[in-house]
C-alpha cells in the first residue's frame, strides 16, 4: 500500500477505538460493563446486532465465494427474518424481565445448575473456536499487504481487539460497532461502483451480470433438495431459521447486544430491522463477488490468489514448473477472454444458438484454468507440506490491493479491519461474561463486590483472547472462512436451541432430562457431521428435534417411574 492508504488505514482504526474507549469511560459496574447500563437506543442495537455478526469473513470470503459459486449462499438467511419475530415476541421479554446478564441465567431458574453450565460450555467451546476464524480474516489482509506471515499479523490483530474490549466492556462494543457499520456500508458501495468503473467500456452492469449468468454465477433461488446441496430455498427457510433462532437467542455474543437496549421495544425494533436489512446486505456482498468474476473475464487473474504462498514457490526449486504453469495459464486466459467477446457479441445480437456454444467453450477454458490452478497447489504442496492452497480468501482482496486507486485501498482495508474488531470484540465479551457470571460466579466465588467481578471479566477477556488467537493460527487449513464458521456453528446451535426451546414451551420436562437429551444429540450430532450424511444446515433442525424428542423419552419412560416431580418447572 502507499503512505496515503497506511494515514487512512491508522486514521481509521485509531479513531474508532478512541471513539469507543472515550464513549464507554467511567464504567464502573457490573451492568454498565456487560450490559452497557441497557440505555441504548434501538439502531445501536440493530447496528451492534449486525457487525457482531458480520466478521471480516462475510467481506473477505462472502465474494470469494460468489466468485467461486455463485449467488446461491444468499439463501443461507431466508430463515432470518422469522427468527427476529419469534425472538421478538419470546426471548427478549423473558430475558429483560428476569434481568439476566447471559441467557444462561435463565435455564438455573427454569431446569437446574447442571443443564444451565452445560448450555453455557457448548457456547463456550463453539464461541471460542469460532472467534479464532474471526481473527485470522484481518491477518490475511496484513500477510498480503506485508509479505509476511499470517502468524505475526494474528498475534498483532488479536492484541488489539483485546485491548479495547478489555477496557471498555459491551458499550465500548456497541458504540464502536455502530460507527464500524456506517464505514461498512459506503466502502461496499464504492468497491461495487469500482468494479463496474473497471470494466471494458463496453460492458456495463447488466452485460457484467448477463455474462456472470450464463456462467452459472447469478442463479439465487434453487429449490432442489438433497444431502449435497448445502444451500437452497428448503435449507435456508428451515435450517437456517433454526441456526439463526439458535444464534440470536441463545448465542451470548448477540444475546448481549440486545440485552443493552433501553428497553424491550428499543431490542426488539433493533432486532427486527437486523432482519430486513441483513438479506439485502449479503445479497449486495455477494454481488460484488459476482461482478468480480466477471471483472476478471477481461482482466487476467493471478494463477494463485495468495501473494504470500505464491511468493514461497517462485523462489524455490520449483519456480520453474511454476512459470510452466502461468505461461499455460496466461495462454488458457487468452482463449477464454476471445470466447467472452464471442459470447458478448451473441449477446448482443440475441444469437441464442451461438451464445450456447459460446458459453459450452467458455466453461471448457474455466475448467481448464481450475485444473491449472490445482495444479500450483499440488507444487505448493510438493515444495511445502503445510502451505495453504486454498486462496478463496484472498480473491477479493487481492483485487482491492492490485486495482483500487491509493487512499481507497487503505480504506477498504480499513473496512475489513473494522468488521473484525466488531464481532472478534463482541464475541470477546460475551465469553468473558459467560465465563464469570454463568461459571465462576456461580461456582466459584458467589458474594463478591462488583469492582471484583468486573476485574474477573477483564481477566476473562484476556484468557478467551489469548485462546482465541491459538486458534486463529490453525484456520488457514479450514477452507472457506464463512462455510467454516457456520459449519463450526451448526454442530451446536441446533443443541442449545432445543435446551431453549424446552424452556420455553415445554414446562413438564425437567432438568435432568434436557440435560441427558443435550449430551446424547450432541454426540449424535457430531457423528452425522463425521460421516457427511446430511448438508450442514439441516443439523440445526435435528439437533433442536433431537433435544426434545429425546428428553420427553428419558422424562416418561426412565425419571417419571422413579420420583415423582421435583417442582422445579417454570410456572
Amino acid at each position: 500500500m502507499s503512505v496515503v492508504d497506511w494515514v487512512v488505514l491508522a486514521v481509521t482504526l485509531l479513531t474508532i477505538v478512541g471513539y469507543g474507549v472515550y464513549k464507554s469511560r467511567a464504567t464502573e459496574s457490573m451492568h454498565g460493563y456487560l450490559l452497557g447500563n441497557q440505555s441504548l437506543p434501538w439502531y445501536t442495537v440493530c447496528l451492534s446486532v449486525m457487525a457482531t455478526q458480520a466478521s471480516a469473513i462475510t467481506f473477505l470470503s462472502a465474494p470469494g465465494l460468489a466468485y467461486s459459486t455463485g449467488m446461491g449462499f444468499v439463501q443461507f438467511y431466508f430463515g432470518l427474518p422469522l427468527a427476529m419475530i419469534v425472538l421478538s415476541i419470546t426471548f427478549i421479554p423473558i430475558f429483560h424481565r428476569l434481568k439476566v446478564y447471559t441467557a444462561y441465567e435463565f435455564l438455573e431458574t427454569r431446569f437446574d445448575l447442571k443443564t444451565r453450565a452445560l448450555t453455557a460450555f457448548l457456547f463456550l467451546v463453539q464461541r471460542g473456536l469460532s472467534t479464532g476464524f474471526a481473527i485470522y480474516a484481518p491477518a490475511i489482509i496484513l500477510s498480503v499487504i506485508l509479505d509476511i506471515d499470517t502468524v505475526y499479523t494474528t498475534l498483532f490483530i488479536g492484541g488489539l481487539v483485546i485491548f479495547y474490549t478489555v477496557y471498555g466492556g459491551t458499550k465500548a462494543v456497541s458504540y464502536t460497532q455502530m460507527l464500524q457499520m456506517g464505514i461498512i456500508f459506503s466502502g461496499l458501495f464504492i468497491a461495487g461502483v469500482m468494479i463496474v468503473k473497471l470494466l471494458p467500456p463496453d460492458v456495463g452492469f447488466g452485460k457484467a451480470l448477463h455474462i456472470a449468468g450464463k456462467m452459472g454465477r447469478t442463479r439465487v433461488l434453487d429449490f432442489h433438495f438433497s444431502k449435497d446441496n448445502f444451500y437452497s430455498v428448503w435449507s435456508g427457510l428451515i435450517g437456517g431459521f433454526f441456526l439463526q433462532l439458535s444464534y440470536f437467542g441463545t448465542d451470548q455474543s448477540q444475546v448481549g447486544r440486545y440485552l443493552t437496549g433501553a428497553s424491550i421495544g428499543q431490542s426488539r425494533i433493533g432486532l427486527l430491522m437486523n432482519g430486513l436489512l441483513k438479506i439485502p446486505m449479503q445479497f449486495l456482498i455477494l454481488l460484488i463477488g459476482v461482478l468480480l468474476f466477471s471483472f476478471y473475464q477481461y482482466h487476467q487473474p493471478p494463477v494463485f490468489f495468495n501473494k504470500y504462498e505464491l511468493g514461497k514457490l517462485e523462489k524455490s526449486t520449483h519456480r520453474q514448473e511454476l512459470q510452466e504453469l502461468k505461461t499455460a495459464y496466461s495462454a488458457v486466459f487468452n482463449d477464454r477472454t476471445k470466447r467472452v467477446g464471442e459470447l458478448t457479441a451473441a449477446l448482443d445480437r440475441g444469437d441464442q444458438q451461438q451464445v450456447n456454444r459460446s458459453r459450452n467453450e467458455l466453461k471448457a477454458a474455466d475448467d481448464s484454468a481450475k485444473a491449472i490452478r490445482e495444479q500450483v497447489g499440488v507444487l505448493m504442496k510438493k515444495y511445502d507440506a503445510d502451505a495453504n492452497t486454498n486462496d478463496n480468501n484472498y480473491i477479493f482482496l487481492s483485487f482491492v490491493t492490485g486495482y483500487f486507486p491509493r487512499g481507497l485501498v487503505g480504506l477498504l482495508v480499513a473496512i475489513i479491519f473494522l468488521a473484525s474488531m466488531g464481532s472478534t470484540s463482541s464475541a470477546l465479551n460475551s465469553l468473558a461474561s459467560t465465563s464469570v457470571v454463568d461459571i465462576y460466579k456461580r461456582l466459584v466465588k458467589k458474594d463478591g463486590p462488583d469492582g471484583h467481578y468486573i476485574l474477573a471479566s477483564r481477566v476473562s477477556t484476556v484468557i478467551w483472547g489469548v485462546f482465541c488467537v491459538i486458534m486463529a493460527l490453525y484456520a488457514s487449513r479450514l477452507g472457506n472462512l464463512i462455510e467454516a464458521v457456520n459449519i463450526l456453528g451448526s454442530l451446536f446451535y441446533g443443541t442449545i436451541l432445543g435446551i431453549f426451546v424446552v424452556a420455553f414451551y415445554f414446562k413438564k420436562l425437567d432438568g435432568t432430562a434436557v440435560f441427558i437429551a443435550a449430551v446424547i444429540s450432541e454426540v449424535v450430532i457430531y457423528v452425522i457431521h463425521r460421516m457427511e450424511i446430511i448438508a450442514y444446515l439441516w443439523y440445526n433442525l435435528l439437533g433442536c428435534a433431537l433435544v426434545i424428542g429425546i428428553a420427553y423419552t428419558v422424562q416418561y419412560l426412565f425419571i417419571a417411574k422413579e420420583k415423582p416431580a421435583t417442582g422445579n418447572e417454570r410456572k
